[in-house]
């Protein structure tokens, strides 16, 4: 897990952020950032460097490493840093809250603001960088990549989603965007593995959902990692989070991918509330999406109908 850095953000000095930039810039070129390229990055002295490396690696935000050069590379708290002094400055956010979630390729803490609302970081390629480059578009055609471009890009690719679908499709009001991370709304109530259906709310949940997924095809978009994780239930209604990995509809796999996202649904449904959730035929459902004609699933609960 990444450390909250929000506690150190008070202790720092203009001109380590000014060192932290640098760094970053570097990334750019090369995965280890040569120490000799720091006072032309960071626009510092080298005696400024200096002290200013010895602050920013006792606070875990920058990480060393000797190869054929003295190198240097952000961490994800580094990183974390220059995206909240952005929103800071921005004043999109005055202050951090308590951790909302957190997961593999993200965490999400609470931020102050004039109303609360969750801030994303992206950590995609954090522990498995090689495999997210492996499937992940955005990642396929560039020589040099470091897991600060991975998460990057993924979050621009959600906030883009996030813009696009956003009031017509229940997905979270997007706030903000820096880098690897993403202001929005906070999620209404709890994720769809958590909730626990009445009887007689089952079919109708899975119809919200659903309706979702044809509303979010309708708009030019499939999610493609849709599951009982990235759905929140609340007396409102759903709402469907968590879009970096989505693909617009023009996208050679995109059928395939929105049957995938049909199955994973129904398949926890019937799992879950096997005696409450009629049998689906999950292809005839994708090609109602498809063909803009979803109704329910009650129109196509009979599989081959």
């Amino acid at each position: 897990m990444v450390g909250n850095v929000a506690e150190v953000m008070a202790e720092l000095e203009p001109a380590d952020f000014y060192l932290l930039s640098g760094v970053e810039q570097g990334m750019r070129f090369s995965e280890w950032v040569n120490r000799e390229k720091l006072p032309e990055y960071a626009d510092l002295t080298e005696e400024e460097v200096d002290y200013r490396i010895d602050r920013c690696a006792d606070r875990g935000l920058i990480q060393r490493k000797t190869i054929q050069y003295e190198g240097y590379q952000l961490t994800f708290e580094g990183y974390d840093a220059l995206a909240l002094r952005t929103f800071a400055e921005r004043e999109t956010i005055s202050g951090m809250g308590a951790p909302l979630g957190v997961g593999k390729e993200s965490d999400v803490y609470e931020v102050e603001s004039f109303r609360p609302f969750a801030l994303k970081f992206h950590r995609e390629g954090y522990t498995n960088f090689r495999e997210v480059r492996k499937g992940r578009d955005y990642t396929a055609d560039n020589h040099h990549v470091s897991w600060q471009y991975t998460a990057r890009k993924a979050a621009e690719r959600e906030y883009g989603a996030l813009e696009d679908l956003y009031p017509q499709v229940s997905v979270p009001r997007p706030v903000d965007h820096n880098r690897h991370a993403i202001i929005m709304e906070k999620l209404p109530g709890p994720e769809l593995a958590d909730a626990k259906l009445q009887s007689e709310q089952v079919v109708g949940v899975l119809d919200l959902v659903l309706r979702e997924v044809d509303a979010a095809y309708r708009a030019g978009y499939v999610h493609a990692d849709i599951s009982e994780y990235n759905v929140a239930v609340s007396d409102d209604g759903v709402v469907i989070f968590d879009w970096p990995q989505s693909v617009e509809t023009d996208h050679e796999n995109a059928d395939e991918l929105l049957t995938r996202d049909v199955e994973n649904l129904v398949g926890y449904f019937h799992r879950k509330y096997p005696r409450e959730t009629p049998d689906v035929d999950t292809d005839a459902v994708a090609a109602a999406v498809a063909d803009g004609e979803f109704e329910s699933v009650r129109a196509v609960d009979e599989p081959g109908a």
